[in-house]
């Protein structure tokens, strides 16, 4: 038997089976062959058509089933893009395409919203501010658009359209509301103070079922579409960067989920809810089947892989990435006093939303060369993710391993090394991947693992790195040289 993963992401959808019985993944498949078109009318939107993300799972799952037996799906889970607005009318229909998570356009109300319902509230109660999150693009829509807006029944995020679609149900989930900065801590219960504020009646929120148990079963419909029979439990729904923390079998506090792509995300899981007073992380309610709450604290960098993928289209364009981790092997610990930022991908939240650019510092002509940058960006990404993890630090969280994917990023020895010495944590790589972390939780949810630990008893560890206490020294050197200049551009 199987456990169906789905995870709608902006630039595709891709769909796993997960074979329950030895928890391996046995095929996916995604969605479309190339980028998934992203609309941008203006600069700062970002919107796609929330009906072309089923087409694109359908077309996915139908692939699969030509080899792959889809009535053997006993369970399905769905990880979704985070913060998109999907809003519907008493049909259940889109009344406009989708407000997806890059989309800027409400930054300016979130703020207005803050000084509105008053920056201790907010922390004291959202850990957040409203920001240019779900409600804050609702409320854009609001303003902007206010025929639009009448047609409006429900609002959604991208994973509860989807489970809509596969059962008939309107839900959402709590750990969805509190992405959607709707969630208030303090109260364990909805923000509806938030929608107050900006005048949306609380009729337009879905009902909340379990992120982690059984939220609706598969219609007929999706049967005689899909070949998964009808009643299967959709039991498992979450935020791509919770769901690719759940998918590393991080879930208890002290633990870390970290990705290294065009940009990089660490998410730490934590039970203290403490908001950073600057914003400069996010803090929303993780998935877990522990019944005590958990909040899983985000952090993210905009400016990671794209700094390496630079690098090697104007420094070493004849190198593959692999030559170029050899070649910055060559160069000591600290680059020779070399020092990279990699924040040039847009304002940085991390940095209170500056925008600093990237820039190689303390360049000797005689001395460095192409060895040395290619070293001192590895360093720098990783002086950026020890300083975020700093700022989570000083809310309680207290990281002991960090977990991620043997992908990107962490491909990089170098990176590796230096974050593993930095954090004083051990890496481990798994490979896995967001949509078997979705199947896993649906069979979880389901009822079919009956623990945690059952459920990832088989997830596959390929690789530990441990710190290097000969590195220590000069990095800590190296890394207070790179924050003297990170502080020196945001004051």
């Amino acid at each position: 038997m199987y456990s169906l993963g789905i995870d709608v992401g902006s630039s595709s959808v891709k769909v796993a089976l997960l074979d329950v019985k030895t928890g391996k993944g046995v095929c996916s498949s995604t969605n479309p062959k190339s980028e998934a078109p992203i609309k941008a009318a203006q600069k700062g939107w970002a919107e796609q058509d929330p009906q072309s993300w089923w087409k694109y799972m359908c077309e996915g799952i139908k692939e699969m089933s030509k080899e792959y037996d889809m009535s053997q799906v006993v369970s399905i889970g769905i990880s979704y893009q985070m913060h998109g607005l999907v809003a519907v009318d008493k049909d259940i229909k889109p009344v406009r395409d989708a407000i997806i998570w890059c989309d800027s356009r409400a930054v300016a109300i979130g703020a207005d919203a803050l000084n509105k319902i008053g920056y201790d509230k907010c922390m004291e109660h959202l850990l957040n501010s409203p920001g240019n999150f779900t409600a804050s693009k609702l409320a854009w829509v609001k303003q902007n658009e206010p025929v639009t807006f009448e047609k409006v029944y429900k609002f959604m995020l991208p994973g509860d359209y989807i489970a809509y679609l596969l059962t008939n149900q309107v839900t959402t989930t709590a750990t969805g509301l509190s992405e959607g900065i709707m969630w208030d801590f303090k109260e364990n219960r909805r923000a509806d103070f938030v929608t107050d504020n900006y005048g949306i009646s609380n009729d337009k929120y879905c009902d909340i079922v379990p992120a982690l148990g059984i939220q609706g079963r598969t219609t007929k419909e999706v049967e005689i579409l899909l070949g998964i029979p009808e009643g299967t439990p959709v039991s498992y729904r979450a935020g791509d960067q919770p769901n690719n923390a759940f998918s590393l079998n991080v879930l208890k506090p002290g633990e870390i989920a970290a990705t290294g792509g065009t940009s990089g995300v660490v998410y730490g899981v934590t039970d203290l809810p403490k908001a950073d007073p600057k914003s400069r992380v996010n803090t929303f309610l993780h998935v877990t089947d522990s019944p005590d709450p958990r909040m899983g604290v985000l952090l993210c960098i905009n400016g990671t892989g794209i700094l390496n993928a630079w690098c090697r289209r104007n420094i070493t364009p004849d190198l593959s990435y692999s030559e170029m981790n050899n070649l910055s092997e060559t160069v000591p610990v600290g680059s020779d006093g070399l020092v990279v930022l990699p924040f040039g991908n847009g304002a940085e939240r991390v940095l209170e939303n500056r925008n600093i650019g990237a820039r190689i510092v303390g360049l000797d002509l005689v001395r460095h060369t192409k060895a040395h940058i290619l070293r001192a960006e590895q360093e720098g990404i990783a002086f950026s993710f020890r300083y975020g993890i700093d700022i989570m630090k000083n809310l309680g969280l207290k990281p002991n391993v960090i977990r991620a994917g043997k992908a990107n990023t962490f491909l990089n020895p170098i990176f590796r090394i230096t974050l593993a010495t930095l954090c004083d944590a051990s890496i481990e790589l798994f490979d896995t991947d967001g949509s078997l972390g979705a199947a896993r939780g649906a069979a979880l949810g389901a009822g079919i693992y009956k623990t945690a630990d059952e459920a990832f008893a088989t997830l596959n560890k390929v690789e530990v790195i441990e710190p290097n206490p000969e590195w220590k020294a000069p990095l800590e050197e190296a890394y207070a040289r790179w924050k003297a200049e990170v502080e020196k551009s945001i004051n």
